[in-house]
This record gives structure tokens, C-alpha cells and sequence, in this order.
């Protein structure tokens, strides 16, 4: 091994999380190290963006570049970055409130652009920052704060929504399968173009410990012989009710919008004005 590998270790930051202990982001930041560490790549060339929520922590525990943003705009905020500066991997950090509800009006945009950032949304179906309310991917009847009656919405299906929006990478893991979530996330990361990653990462404080069990359950691979490039199987999958899928739905590489800025900086530069008077008279009559 070489002596400049760099190590899962060492893309831990000096703060320690200050999650409930038995959250499932233990697992999804767990899974990001590893990840890191697979694709090898340098802490100068990441940056972390995050909203707010307990998912949104994610910054200040990775010994990279990093932004806790405002909530639900850690989107736009990314696609800015990765604008600034196409050779940073960036990466969003977010849940299924902070990306579901309030930040779900910048996901079409950065997704159909196809920007090249990598999304993972950390869903509990819970609002767990703020102590335990309903969220877009709560569960029909599923009784909380803010529903003590039980939840009388059907819950968003993240895969559903990020494929009807033309994401380019779109994929599902579970927190407690850091293996498979490890591999999904550097897949992510290294696709060129919207990467949409939902890991289920249960709440044990407002969704309880059983949801660990019931998700080891029914969460199964993808069958070896999907077609990671066939929309209607990843509509089909994304559907069931009774397994919960993991793995990648929708992969295809297409041009990014840094790409195609890129070809527009070009042609703009040959037809660019000469000078203030070649600038004056293209307004003149």
C-alpha cells in the first residue's frame, strides 16, 4: 500500500457528532468516509453543503470544505460551487424535510440542468430536529407531534420524484447496510452529471428502534440482471409497497450543465465586442 493512501480515518473531522446514540446517520456518515477513502480523493477537492436538520451536521464531521446553509437551499448553493469550481466533488448533504419540503422547488431545476453534484438525503420521515413532526416521506397514520391522530398524507416517494425530474443518477441504500451504502455513494460521487442518493436512516428517538429491524427486512437489492438504464423498470421498482428496493434505479450519462457552459463561454469569446465603441453601437440605432 502506498504511503500517501488515504485512510476512511481521515476524512473525520475534530468534532464529534452529537447525534441521539443509535441514529441511522452514524451509519450514512460512516458510509461517506469509506466512500471518500474508495474514490481517494483529495479533502481540498470536496466541499459539503448542507441546510438544517440532523442530516445537515454532515459539514462539520468531514475534514473537507464545507457550508451549513440555510434551510432547503443547499441545492442552489451547490450548483453555485460546482459552477465556481467544476473540479470540486460537491456534495449535498440533506434529509427528507430539508430536500422534500421547502427545498423541493430547487431539486427540478439543478436535476433537469444536470449539474454535477452528488445529493445524498438522509430520510427518517420524521422532522427530527425540531423534535418529532410529520415530514413528507412520513408514513400514511404514522402518529406524531404535530399529527397525534395519525399522518392523513400519503408520503412522497423520493425515487419516484427524482426520476419524473430526469435525474442522471438516481439510487436508494439503507444506513444499516454500510457496504452496499459505501458503494452506492462513491457510484454517486463519480457519476458525472445529478446524483440523487435516499438512504433510509431510521429515527430511534421519534420512529423507534423496530424500524431498523422492519428496514433489514424488506429492504432487498435490486435483482442482478436490472437494468440500471431502463425508466420503466426504475418506475416499477420505485413503486412497490411491500420491499424497499436498494441500489441503483436510473444511471445515464449525459452532458452537464457545466459542460454546456463551457461550449457557451467558447462561442461568446469568438463573437465577444472588441472594445467600448463595438459595445455602443450593437444598442444604437
Amino acid at each position: 500500500m502506498s504511503t500517501n493512501q488515504i485512510r476512511w480515518q481521515d476524512y473525520k473531522s475534530h468534532l464529534h457528532p452529537i447525534w441521539c446514540p443509535g441514529c441511522g446517520h452514524f451509519g450514512v456518515l460512516n458510509g461517506i468516509y469509506q466512500a471518500l477513502a474508495k474514490l481517494q480523493l483529495p479533502h481540498h477537492m470536496i466541499s459539503f453543503i448542507s441546510g438544517i436538520g440532523c442530516s445537515s451536521r454532515i459539514p462539520g464531521y468531514t475534514k473537507t470544505y464545507g457550508f451549513n446553509s440555510i434551510h432547503g437551499r443547499a441545492i442552489p448553493i451547490a450548483s453555485g460551487v460546482k459552477i465556481a469550481n467544476p473540479d470540486l466533488k460537491v456534495i449535498v448533504a440533506t434529509g427528507d424535510g430539508d430536500c422534500m419540503a421547502i427545498g423541493t422547488g430547487h431539486f427540478p431545476h439543478a436535476a433537469k440542468r444536470n449539474v454535477d453534484i452528488t445529493v445524498i438525503m438522509m430520510d427518517n420521515g420524521i422532522y427530527g430536529l425540531t423534535k418529532g413532526q410529520t415530514s413528507p416521506t412520513s408514513p400514511l397514520n404514522l402518529k406524531t407531534k404535530s399529527a397525534p391522530f395519525g399522518n392523513p398524507e400519503l408520503p412522497l416517494n423520493p425515487i419516484l420524484f427524482a426520476m419524473a425530474f430526469n435525474s442522471s443518477f438516481v439510487a436508494r441504500s439503507f444506513s444499516g447496510n454500510i457496504p452496499h451504502l459505501t458503494d452506492i455513494i462513491a457510484q454517486a460521487i463519480d457519476h458525472k452529471g445529478f446524483s440523487f442518493v435516499q438512504v433510509l436512516s431510521p429515527c430511534v428517538t421519534y420512529r423507534g428502534k423496530e424500524l431498523f429491524s422492519l428496514y433489514k427486512e424488506i429492504c432487498k437489492p435490486l435483482p442482478e440482471d436490472y437494468n440500471q438504464e431502463d425508466r420503466i423498470s426504475a418506475y416499477k421498482y420505485a413503486e412497490d409497497e411491500e420491499t424497499l428496493w436498494i441500489g441503483i434505479f436510473y444511471k445515464k450519462v449525459r452532458e452537464t450543465l457545466e459542460e454546456r457552459f463551457q461550449k457557451i463561454n467558447e462561442i461568446a469569446k469568438k463573437v465577444a465586442p472588441k472594445d467600448k465603441e463595438e459595445i455602443l453601437n450593437r444598442y444604437l440605432p
